[in-house]
């Protein structure tokens, strides 16, 4: 899943389901039965709009370039009791992860979590009783029937919040794209240069006795990300999914507890909750010191959290850096 134009964690689109069918007002009419009594049938149900969860789907894309979506009307009804045709069901597959929001209110109206996951966006009108519902003892001769129940219709929005079990949190050139490569069977753009990584990247790492983990290696945060400070709040709302938070600070940096603060900061002010995630600390790119720098290093270390020294050059602490991983998803 390399970054790329194909990911698409945003789109607005207009849906509308479709309207009820009317009821028929109609009347036996046959040679020998000169009064004969009403038969009108009712009218079908609108289509629904529905939204289904898709295991197999990682991004919207498929839904980029669609700007409305709209249901069948339900058929009317007719004579000799005849029903409507119901309107066909509208089924919009999305990704795991997907958050549909009212645009004009910005109310979240629900998220899709699991593979096959239904949730009805719009519901289609109900169809409106015929003449022949109406009839009773003391009324044998109805002359009416019911209208088509309306439509519902919208701009929704769907975003999308990549679900991961680690999120991996730091600043450009970090190494997370190297460490995501390493662990993984993912191949994110690498380079020296920051906001490589312009989207998410997953990454299924394999653990010991066939178990495994998704990473996410989420797009480089910057100070001022929750201002939406460079590409900022379209990277943070991807965090909110992940399990855990593995932050990244390489040895090369200037102040370790400094950077770690500017990287908490930012997850808090955008969303005080991420606070509460189980967190580990990865200090990064050993390979560029000796044994001596790695020993003074850990005298500047943040208090708090569990910190790890790992080279994904070097292959160094990897392991050890699954264990912890997978204690820490386990133990949620």
């Amino acid at each position: 899943m390399s970054s790329n134009r194909n990911f698409v964690d945003y789109v607005k689109v207009y849906f509308e389901s479709g309207n009820g069918g009317a009821g028929s007002v109609h009347f036996r009419r046959e040679k020998y039965v000169p009064n004969g009594g009403p038969d009108g049938g009712d009218g079908g149900k609108g289509g629904s709009i529905i939204l289904r969860g898709n295991a197999q789907l990682w991004t919207l894309l498929a839904l980029k370039w669609t700007k409305h979506v709209k249901a069948e009307n339900g058929g009317n009804g007719s004579g000799s009791n005849s029903f409507g045709t119901d309107g066909k069901d509208i089924y919009i597959d999305v990704p795991l992860g997907t958050v549909a929001k009212d645009f004009e209110s910005g109310e979240i109206l629900f998220e899709i979590t699991e593979d096959k996951e239904e949730r009805v966006l719009f519901k289609g009108g109900r169809g409106g009783k015929g003449n022949a519902f109406f009839k009773s003892s003391t009324h044998q001769v109805p002359r009416y029937a019911q209208p088509g129940e309306e439509k519902e219709e919208g701009w929704i929005i769907l975003e999308l919040k990549v679900l991961a079990d680690v999120g991996l949190v730091g600043f450009p050139n970090a190494g997370k794209s190297t460490l995501l490569s390493v662990l993984s069977a993912a191949k994110p753009k690498i380079a020296n240069y920051p906001f490589t990584t312009l989207t998410p990247n997953l990454g299924m790492v394999s653990y010991r006795d066939g178990r495994s983990f998704i990473i996410a290696d989420i797009p480089g945060i910057i100070e001022k990300a929750h201002e939406g400070k460079g590409l900022g709040a379209r990277f943070l709302k991807h965090i909110e999914r992940n399990a855990v938070l593995l932050f990244m600070i390489p040895a090369d940096s200037e102040n370790i507890k400094a950077d770690y603060q500017i990287l908490l900061n930012e997850l808090n002010m955008f969303n005080p909750e991420l606070m509460d995630k189980p967190k580990l600390l990865a200090i990064t790119k050993t390979d560029l010191i000796d044994d001596e720098l790695e020993e003074m290093l850990k005298d500047e270390l943040p208090e708090g959290i569990e910190t790890l020294f790992i080279s994904s050059i070097a292959h160094k602490g990897l392991d050890e850096l699954k264990d912890r991983l997978w204690l820490a998803i386990n133990a949620q």
